[in-house]
């Protein structure tokens, strides 16, 4: 009896014991249930609704453009973000996530450069590349780790040139570089002759980041269709591209769907609405959210309910009159293929992440 009542105690304990390791992991996959959409899962599993978008961002090939694409039985990973979600199957241990990163150190060039094959990227434009950022941002991160992977015979340096403006030209056009990111791929077959069309070649995408619209809590709208925007005032700072309202047949800006105003900056799109001016301000989800707590905005706007104005992809890309272009994109492409496939590529990512979303 003794040894039955001790191996119950023990039994007791060890059940104890997993539920504690459960509780103690972060992240993990979740199961879709009848019922769930991706606002529940988020409010379940992150205790905050609207961040709806992580779910929708980190299962966007699962899921695709339409948040509501999700069906009973359905596996979605949800990423680590402040401690939650805990207890889910293939988490990882809590004190393992995020760990401190490496400092980003921008080594200088030297004749040899010359020879090796010259990428392209620029600062300020977080999370995705900056030299302030932990290993220059995720994009950068993605990069290196790929080029590394792919190990070409002649070597890789990253140049670091912040005039955006100039990457295309004349630093692409002229072969002064040769290759560069992140760059987003307008919709080319309904528009080939815009500028990126017509003069750049795309990688596969590096990673989807969700275009949002985010609106005035006071005056909330949703977007499920382009009736929702009908007759609609919308704000995108100027030199920001305007392709999203023009492609995969909406026309919007053509056939005056919406009427566009293009300030200064994304805190003057964000002033605009607070003041009334535009209905919406249309921005990537990471820029938009950081803006956001930048101004001390969070209990004024928020994203819009429905879906996405677009999902966009992150690029390499070469110029066409590169006469190796085809070939240095192949090399990358080579190395992407192969980190993601070994895992690097996702725990890049989830690293990365995982800090992003814990600002906010």
């Amino acid at each position: 009896m003794r040894n039955a009542i001790c191996g119950a105690v023990l039994a007791f304990a060890g059940l104890g014991l997993a539920g504690a390791s459960a509780a103690q992991t972060c992240g993990g996959d979740y199961t879709v249930k009848r019922g769930d959409s991706l606002s529940l899962i988020a409010d379940s599993q992150y205790r905050d609704a609207g961040k709806w978008t992580v779910v929708h961002s980190g299962n966007i090939d699962a899921i695709g453009e339409n948040p509501n694409n999700i069906r009973v039985g359905m596996t979605l990973r949800l990423r680590c973000i402040d401690g939650l979600p805990e207890g889910l199957p293939g988490g990882q241990a809590a004190e393992t996530v995020a760990p401190e990163p490496a400092a980003l150190v921008v080594a200088p060039g030297t004749a040899a450069t010359r020879r090796k094959i010259n990428i392209l990227t620029g600062s300020d434009f977080w999370p995705f590349t900056d030299k302030d950022m932990p290993e220059g941002g995720v994009l950068a991160h993605v990069v290196q780790a790929a080029m590394e992977a792919a190990d070409p015979a002649q070597g890789f340096a990253v140049h670091w040139v912040d005039d955006w403006a100039s990457h295309f030209e004349p630093l692409l056009s002229n072969a002064l570089l040769d290759i560069g990111f992140p760059w987003f791929r307008p919709d080319c077959e309904s528009d080939p002759e815009t500028y990126r069309c017509a003069n750049l070649i795309f990688s596969d995408s590096m990673f989807e980041v969700l275009m949002l619209l985010f609106v005035d809590t006071s005056r909330p709208i949703a977007f499920n269709n382009a009736g929702d925007l009908q007759g609609r005032v919308l704000c995108r700072p100027a030199g920001y591209s305007t392709y999203i309202f023009d492609q995969h047949g909406r026309n919007w800006l053509k056939d005056g769907v919406i009427t566009l105003k293009t300030p200064a900056s994304p805190g003057d799109c964000l002033r605009l609405l607070t003041e009334g001016e535009v209905d919406g301000v249309v921005l990537n989800e990471f820029l938009g959210r950081g803006k956001i707590k930048e101004m001390g905005l969070e209990d004024r706007v928020v994203v819009a309910q429905g879906q996405p104005i677009s999902v966009d992809g992150n690029h390499m890309v070469v110029h066409r009159s590169h006469p190796e272009g085809r070939a240095l994109l192949a090399i990358f492409e080579q190395g992407l293929a192969q980190i993601k496939a070994d895992g690097t590529y996702q725990r890049i990512i989830d690293e990365h992440m995982t800090r992003v979303w814990a600002e906010f």
